[in-house]
This record gives C-alpha cells, sequence and structure tokens, in this order.
C-alpha cells in the first residue's frame, strides 16, 4: 500500500503454506478433507508503518490478502488462510475476522476458504 507521495505504508505476502489437519481444532477439521497436510495460504508479514497505524489499513490490507488468497483458490488449491498474530492487537484484529487459533500454537490463526468465499461471492 502506497500513499498519494509515494510512501510505502503497508505491506503483506502471501505464500504457499501445508498444515497439518490435526493442528486444526475438530469443530474446524471435521468439515475439512481427510489428508495428513492441508494445502493452505500464509499471510505474511503484514504490516502498516507506525505513523499509519491507527487509520483501518491494517484491516484494509487483511481484505485485500483475503480476496487474493481467494481468487487463487480457484487456480491453486487452498483451504484457507493461516496467519500469525505477532501481539495481542494483531490476533484481536484476526479473531474479529472469524480466524480460529491453531491447537497448540495460538498464535497461529486459520480461516476457512469456505468463510472467505461467502464474504466474496456477489462481487
Amino acid at each position: 500500500m502506497i500513499d498519494p507521495s509515494g510512501i510505502i505504508v503497508g505491506y503483506y505476502t502471501l505464500s504457499a503454506y501445508g498444515l497439518r489437519l490435526g493442528e486444526l481444532p475438530e469443530g474446524v477439521a471435521k468439515k475439512l478433507p481427510r489428508y495428513p497436510l492441508l494445502p493452505a495460504t500464509l499471510v505474511g508479514r503484514l504490516a502498516i508503518g507506525k505513523e499509519y497505524r491507527g487509520r483501518n489499513l491494517g484491516r484494509m490490507l487483511l481484505m485485500d490478502s483475503l480476496h487474493r488468497s481467494w481468487k487463487n483458490a480457484a487456480v491453486v488449491a487452498s483451504t484457507g488462510v493461516v496467519v500469525e498474530a505477532l501481539d495481542e492487537s494483531a490476533q484481536a484484529l484476526y479473531r474479529h475476522h472469524e480466524f480460529t487459533p491453531l491447537l497448540n500454537r495460538p498464535n497461529k490463526l486459520f480461516l476457512p476458504m469456505t468463510t472467505i468465499e461467502r464474504s466474496f461471492q456477489g462481487l
């Protein structure tokens, strides 16, 4: 994300990720295929510059990353999106958007592609 003066105010990366079915809570896992390793999309390094925080830019970048992940899932299989919350504020943002913490790694959270799809269908 770049402001009108050309300064980078925020960014994220997307990459392929392998998620073990056993890392997910039972309620989430039972809705997914029974493969030992599930394909997922990892949102990495989502960040906003300190001077630009508090303007909902993180939320905008998250929505953009989810939309791109959903569109890409039509070409490259992905059961959902995984994020890593580096602090409580980030964790609150992800939980607000229905991400579920992984078992034994509460700072890593997962959002099923079916949930993402419902958000963007019709766009």
